[in-house]
């Protein structure tokens, strides 16, 4: 079987197969039985679409660097998620990610000279194969050949309604770019028994709510009539849950001595 091209895979993803009809026949997907393969990523990756209800249940911050990305913190340290339970599931009411609802199939370019994008899956994460039981990803169809069932011609339009999403989110952080709004972003947490050392969290960017304020009242309106204002507040209401994050780290001993080297939330890709 041919692999999809990988210079480098995304968050997750170990490995990738394109997706056909000769070679996955009579494969299957099962559902995964726990969500470990979430349980060492602290930061998500995130589209705009998702910010008003992924606020709810994460702060979201944006990736240092140049080509800021958003993503959803579900721990302030590195390989720290707080959102897992003991059972190895997520947490039960949380907004679930469409990074990771996506998991194990993405729309990867298998010429890179070429723009069309395939269906692709990561055989390593052991839910899709011949000797699986759960849905199946090709039936017969009237003329005798393979075609792609129901429930893999949905998979293909979530990916690609995310690829969409990737889309506009880019098209947002370019016109934040262009007003200048973004600061480095730096959180210190005091824990009480430990009034004096606090907890310092830095390398994430955010929206600079003063340069916001500063903005004329014709950029705001433009911001609102265009529905980027609602997700610059989404943006900023989230950040609130940054201690409630810690809180939970600190409660379950996975928060490092303050007087360790400062931590920094590390970059997140699509």
């Amino acid at each position: 079987m041919a692999t999809a091209p990988q210079p480098q895979l995304p968050l997750f993803y170990k490995d990738l197969l394109p997706l056909n009809s000769k070679d996955h026949a009579d494969w299957k997907v099962g559902p995964f039985e726990d969500a470990g393969f979430v349980a060492d990523s602290h930061a998500i990756p995130l589209t705009v679409d998702e910010f008003v209800d992924a606020q709810r249940s994460y702060p979201i911050v944006f990736t240092a660097g140049d080509n800021p990305l958003p993503i959803a913190l579900m721990g302030l340290n590195e390989g720290v998620n707080t959102f897992m339970e003991e059972n190895g599931k997520l947490q039960a009411g949380l907004y679930v990610p469409a990074y990771i609802r996506r998991y194990p199939f993405i729309l990867a370019r298998l010429n890179q000279n070429s723009e069309d994008m395939s269906l692709c899956f990561d055989p390593s994460a052991n839910v899709v194969g011949k000797d699986k039981e759960g849905q199946a990803l090709f039936e017969d169809g009237d003329d005798g050949a393979k075609k792609p069932t129901e429930y893999t011609n949905g998979v293909l339009e979530f990916c690609k309604r995310f690829e969409e999403s990737g889309q506009r989110t880019r098209a947002f952080l370019e016109e934040i770019k262009k007003l200048d709004i973004m600061m480095d972003g730096e959180i210190a947490i005091t824990r009480n028994d430990m009034p004096d050392k606090p907890f310092v969290y830095r390398g994430f960017r955010m929206i600079d709510e003063q340069k916001l304020r500063e903005l004329p009242s014709e950029t705001v309106d433009a911001l609102n009539k265009s529905g980027m204002l609602m997700l610059i507040h989404a943006h900023l209401f989230s950040l609130n849950l940054m201690r409630q994050v810690f809180e939970r780290q600190s409660a379950q001993g996975k928060v490092p001595m303050p007087d360790a080297e400062t931590p920094e939330i590390p970059n997140g890709s699509m």
